[in-house]
């Protein structure tokens, strides 16, 4: 979304490193070298459709192979460029650093409408599109790991796998190729969640500082706190709904393509999610209060704002309007550099998008690694442990009639205690501890700095830091 006066998305990404190297201790040559995108691919191939051929252009982006391999989504939307793209799979490398997943950062993109072609259509394009980067080696286990986004999900790659193991027959390792299929194609137990569950983990993590709270003018817990979300695809789905039924909010605006929903009171989230599967959007819906400028309702009162959509929602045209104290970027970059100035002066608080998405490729990781593994999460584990916990109880009933001591253990504590983790409790546990660390490492820095100011830039300064560290372990 371009504005008047404002850089595009790159430039805002480049500017806002730039702040944060400013405050650090880096040579320029080390500087320029984390700063700049190593290559960009470029394809332009047809595809035989509706009797006629038709020229699609796609790319696959690779900012940083301090690690390898390199990690990143494609997306399919027909706003696709390579600048966007580029600033994507350097946002990718510093996400990965951030949290600590052993990857670097790449990105690619397709333009193209898919709402546009059927199921076979679209397959054929992507297994197309797959294949002209399978053979540059930039669709690899061991290289270029794509995961989904916009406009993609678990059927595309689950196409790209299929079009990767028949191009290479022999290796063991090609479920790992990409992340984000379906569980039946090798996929991972609580991938689809994961990014709208990490944002809600990012705000539980926030919720426990006092600091925190007094930063944005915030008391108590989640409980209570009214929401409002932009975007509600699996994202902003997904936060919103965790957020509602688990930890007390009120989500009191959604904001989709055709529109808005207003309700002070709070919204189903799961009774929406249902009606816009089936009427393609929030105009219309019965219960909630319709506002055909949607774009309005993220100058609404609110305590938490999530933007789950698009870059450059929040830009220089609105940010002094945006009331939120709190905002949490679910999306890649949907406020602006312009925009983020105008809201620090005004003292919202940010959790910056490098972190608060970060869940997605935090579970892709896992799901990575159990490719590479060959076998489920708590497949060798979980009835051994269920084994140890049931000796334990069985103990203490015992000692319980020997005592006469007349108390036993609660039906739901047994149930719960004696049941050992599965995949989708396990991944759920990895994403909490990984969200949590994160937060830690960037607000030590906050707390710990007297010249960093919020946590986009201590994000940055952490993240920044753990790759110019591999780099000079390279020798660089």
């Amino acid at each position: 979304m371009a504005v008047t006066g404002e850089p595009t998305f790159r430039e805002s990404v480049d500017m806002m490193f730039n702040r944060a190297v400013a405050l650090m201790d880096l040579s320029p040559g080390l500087e320029q070298k984390i700063r700049v995108c190593n290559s960009t691919y470029t394809v332009r191939f047809g595809v035989r459709l509706r009797g006629k051929i038709e020229t699609f252009v796609g790319y696959r982006s690779v900012h940083s192979e301090h690690m390898e391999p390199v990690k990143g989504g494609i997306r399919f939307a027909m706003n696709v460029n390579q600048d966007e793209v580029e600033a994507l799979a350097a946002l990718m490398t510093y996400k990965c650093a951030l949290v600590e997943a052993p990857f670097g950062g790449s990105k690619g993109g397709l333009c193209i409408d898919p709402r546009q072609y059927e199921e076979h259509e679209l397959e054929q394009i992507t297994r197309r599109f797959a294949y002209e980067l399978i053979k540059r080696d930039l669709i690899n286990p061991s290289q270029n790991v794509p995961a989904p986004d916009m406009g993609t999900g678990e059927r595309e790659m689950a196409w790209i796998v299929d079009q990767y193991s028949r191009m290479n027959t022999t290796d063991i390792n090609a479920k790992a190729c990409v992340t984000g299929k379906p569980i039946s194609g090798g996929g991972i137990q609580g991938r689809v969640e994961a990014t709208g569950r990490g944002v809600q983990y990012a705000l539980r993590e926030f919720f426990r500082y006092p600091e925190e709270k007094v930063a944005c003018g915030l008391s108590g817990d989640l409980d209570g706190k009214t929401v409002v979300v932009q975007g509600l695809g699996n994202v902003g789905y997904h936060a919103a709904l965790f957020l509602s039924t688990e930890d007390g909010c009120k989500v009191t605006g959604v904001i989709e393509h055709d529109g808005g929903l207003w309700d002070e009171n709070g919204i189903d989230i799961a009774k929406l999610r249902d009606w816009m599967i089936v009427h393609g959007g929030v105009k219309d819906y019965p219960e909630a209060t319709y506002v055909a400028n949607g774009a309005v309702l993220l100058e609404s009162d609110c305590d938490i704002l999530i933007p789950a959509a698009m870059e450059g929602v929040i830009n220089l045209s609105n940010a002094d309007r945006i009331k939120a104290p709190l905002i949490i970027e679910a999306a890649n970059g949907p406020i602006t550099y312009g925009a983020d100035e105008i809201l620090r002066k005004k003292g919202a608080v940010i959790i910056p998008d490098m972190y608060a998405n970060a869940g997605g490729v935090t579970v892709s990781y896992f799901e990575w690694v159990k490719n590479l593994g060959h076998i489920r999460f708590g497949r060798i584990q979980r009835r051994q442990e269920e084994s140890r916990h049931q000796l334990l109880i069985n103990e203490l009933e015992r000692l319980s009639a020997d005592k006469g001591l007349g108390w036993t253990l609660s039906p739901d504590f047994k149930q719960n205690y004696l049941r050992g983790a599965g995949e989708l409790e396990l991944v759920r546990s990895g994403l909490d501890d990984t969200m949590r660390a994160a937060y830690q490492s960037m607000r030590e820095i906050w707390h710990g700095r007297s010249d960093v100011t919020d946590l986009r830039v201590a994000a940055y300064i952490v993240s920044i830091g753990r790759v110019a560290a591999s780099y000079r372990s390279k020798g660089l």
